[in-house]
């Protein structure tokens, strides 16, 4: 029995620390409307100054570093 708490708790704690280190910690998107191209919605992450056109809601990851977008 001991050895099956300590196995839930290693697994508890690699997947805690293993999230943390995930690309979209530390970014928030946040949509303008303003900007947006017919059926693409422009976002903005507040956190890293990226900017992204999607269609289908936001992006599910840090797009900062890869430049700027092209339609």
């Amino acid at each position: 029995m001991p050895i099956l708490i300590a196995l839930i708790l290693a697994f508890i704690i690699v997947a805690v620390v293993a999230r943390r280190k995930a690309p979209t910690r530390a970014c928030r998107w946040r949509e303008d409307r303003s900007a947006s191209k017919g059926a693409l919605v422009k976002y903005n992450c507040i956190t890293c100054g990226a900017e992204a056109f999607r269609a289908q809601g936001q992006p599910d990851r840090c797009l900062s570093g890869q430049g700027v977008p092209r339609l």
